[in-house]
């Protein structure tokens, strides 16, 4: 038996060390695209902080990585396994430790699903609005660790605006407990914030609080068709210049609507150059502003305005845009059958006046390379989620795809923007995030790494690529390390 394994047996309660192959097979990656994954020594499903300790305690004792899980919904290879490594699946740290409807604050496990806590939450008359697009699945732990965001983030912002403090468990097995219960509070770094967004490469979340907000008053939501994707910009440029702060302001393109009428028939009309859906929540008020925003973007060239009737008209158009990603899985599996039909799905943020620019852009990219390129995104705060579809069986195909996607990264932050507004970095970006940071930005980064992690156990290659030899599991020569793998494309609603 592995030495490690041994150990792990004899410290951690029956049935937390898993190494059946199946099982380390299913925990190797998560669903993003292009990203190599390993093959992992073992699963460890530790049910509380002190299991999480005594598992990191022992990895650091025989050199061997540490890639944290959660539910394995991202998009960037963040949680893929590397060779050798423990995974430390964090899905059994699933409680909901205290809501406190005084304070207007949740304290959780990192593996309570978020869509869990949104419904826990509303039973005291608050909301917890990040809602990433796979929020019924996803994790809190994990959204914390990429920062994640939705569509609401237009007007109430991504997950890190409503944590308020961590505990972690370091590298050397010590337990941090760092931020705050209070709503104000700015005693010494900020720490919390450094952690979130941090993939999991400076220490593994064991609890969060989070703020809360008040219940939002009544969802009422509009679609606006645009002849055109250059209408559509124009709309959401008005709406946002004219001061308003919609609860969802969403842009799918005329691929997407297509799709989703193919996918499962609501009426849409797929004719459209553009679609936008926009909500917003003001309660009473709310009639008289979608008047307004219908208004702007009758202006800006829309040639239908839906207003919807009721709240249940309103779900009922926000399930349509929930749909635009299993709609292009569906369109992908049509055009390349047999299972060979895959979805590369970018994430990039530009600021609200480029992204008329950006798109007129990415059509030139798509015919450039010969693939299809479908774009939906949160139009209200510019962030893009451009669909690259691929043939997984064509090397071809796949070598474009990646060509196109590194196109629409360069763009991206030729505009001005970001490589990423809420998918993370994983192994996907790396480079393209030193190019974003420039080299005295990735000095400070790495200089963080090596203060909190000084021998790189923690989710090596990830978010930067380190200036000394990555992490690595001491093997004899009885048991050489095990060949890196690579998977074809997989996906996830965006």
């Amino acid at each position: 038996m592995d030495a490690t394994v041994e150990e792990l047996l004899a410290v951690l309660p029956t049935g937390r060390v898993l190494t059946d192959p199946d099982l380390l097979a299913a925990h190797r990656r998560d669903e993003g695209d292009l990203c190599a994954a390993g093959t992992p020594l073992a699963v460890v499903r530790p049910r509380d902080t002190a299991e999480v300790a005594a598992t990191v305690r022992v990895a650091a004792a025989h050199g061997v990585p540490v890639v944290p899980q959660g539910a394995r919904t991202g998009l960037t290879g963040a949680a893929n396994a590397v060779d050798g490594a423990l995974v430390v699946s964090l899905t059994g740290l699933n409680r909901i430790v205290e809501i406190d409807p005084a304070e207007r604050i949740a304290v959780v496990q990192p593996g309570v699903v978020n869509a869990d806590l949104h419904r826990a939450v509303a039973a005291h008359g608050l909301a917890y609005p990040p809602d990433p697009g796979s929020w019924e699945s996803s994790t809190i732990g994990g959204n914390v660790s990429t920062d994640a965001g939705g569509m609401c983030c237009v007007k109430y912002g991504v997950t890190g605006e409503y944590v308020l403090g961590l505990e972690i468990v370091l590298a050397d097995g010590e337990i941090l407990r760092c931020g705050r219960r209070t709503v104000k509070g700015v005693a010494g770094y900020d720490l919390t914030r450094l952690f979130v967004g941090a993939e999991g490469t400076l220490g593994i979340i064991t609890e969060i609080t989070v703020r809360l907000r008040p219940a939002a008053g009544e969802l009422r939501t509009l679609v606006a068709l645009c002849p055109t994707m250059t209408a559509a910009c124009d709309a959401v440029a008005a709406v946002t210049a004219a001061g308003h702060v919609p609860s969802m302001l969403e842009l799918l393109d005329r691929t997407h609507l297509e799709a989703i009428e193919s996918y499962r028939p609501m009426g849409l009309p797929d004719t459209a150059g553009a679609m936008l859906l926009i909500g917003t929540d003001t309660g009473e008020g709310a009639a008289a502003e979608l008047a307004a925003i219908a208004d702007h973007c009758r202006a800006a060239g829309a040639v239908e305005v839906y207003v919807a009737e009721d709240t249940a008209q309103a779900e009922a158009l926000t399930a349509a845009r929930r749909l635009a990603h299993p709609a292009m899985e569906h369109l992908a599996a049509r055009a390349f059958p047999s299972g060979r039909g895959g979805l590369v799905v970018d994430d990039v943020a530009v600021p609200r006046t480029r992204i008329a620019d950006f798109m007129t852009e990415v059509e030139e990219i798509s015919a450039r390379h010969g693939l299809l390129v479908a774009v939906v995104g949160h139009a209200g705060d510019g962030n893009l989620h451009p669909v690259i579809v691929v043939d997984r069986a064509d090397p071809s195909s796949m070598d474009r795809g990646r060509r196109v996607f590194d196109d629409i990264m360069r763009l991206g932050l030729a505009l001005g923007g970001t490589c990423t507004g809420e998918h993370g970095v994983g192994t996907l970006k790396r480079d393209w995030l030193a190019r974003e940071l420039g080299p005295v930005g990735m000095r400070v980064n790495r200089a963080l790494k090596a203060a909190l992690d000084p021998a790189g156990i923690f989710n090596p290659g990830k978010v930067i690529a380190s200036d000394r030899p990555q992490a690595g599991r001491r093997r004899s020569a009885a048991r050489p390390r095990a060949p890196r793998r690579t998977d074809a494309a997989r996906t996830v609603n965006p």
